[in-house]
């Protein structure tokens, strides 16, 4: 069996939107995310609004991202990965949407780093030297 860490990142996300297609074939807009921590996919999943409404009228959900739109928003995830530097835990948010036919996405990716584990790696006498410097 192969594990998550075993598999690139671009890989991963590939499953991601493997996973995900049956969703996005009933949405037209939201925003796919998915949590890193180790270069490891962990949770992941799509937020949207799937009722809207005037007036007390809640209006007809709209077909969602056919087969070849789909391909294109995967296409551009993918591609996106490229802007990733140099980190390991963040959130990616690919924030889509349907526009004369066309999908559009706007991707933000998400670098998170934890204190502690910073306090661990440098030794004590550093941040006595920065203390002094201020």
């Amino acid at each position: 069996m192969v594990k998550l860490d075993q598999l690139s990142l671009a890989r991963q996300l590939d499953i991601v939107f493997k996973e995900l297609e049956e969703e996005l074939g009933g949405l037209s807009s939201g925003t796919v995310f998915v949590q890193i921590r180790n270069n490891v996919i962990g949770k992941f999943g799509i937020r949207h609004n799937p009722l809207a409404g005037r007036n007390g009228v809640i209006t007809p959900l709209e077909e969602g991202l056919s087969e070849a739109q789909q391909f294109s928003f995967r296409t551009m995830a993918l591609e996106s990965l490229k802007h990733k530097r140099h980190w390991t835990h963040g959130e990616i948010s690919y924030e889509f949407m349907v526009r004369q036919g066309i999908v559009v996405v706007d991707a933000v990716l998400e670098s998170n780093y934890n204190m502690a584990n910073l306090m661990i790696r440098y030794p004590r006498n550093t941040y006595a030297e920065a203390a002094s410097e201020s």
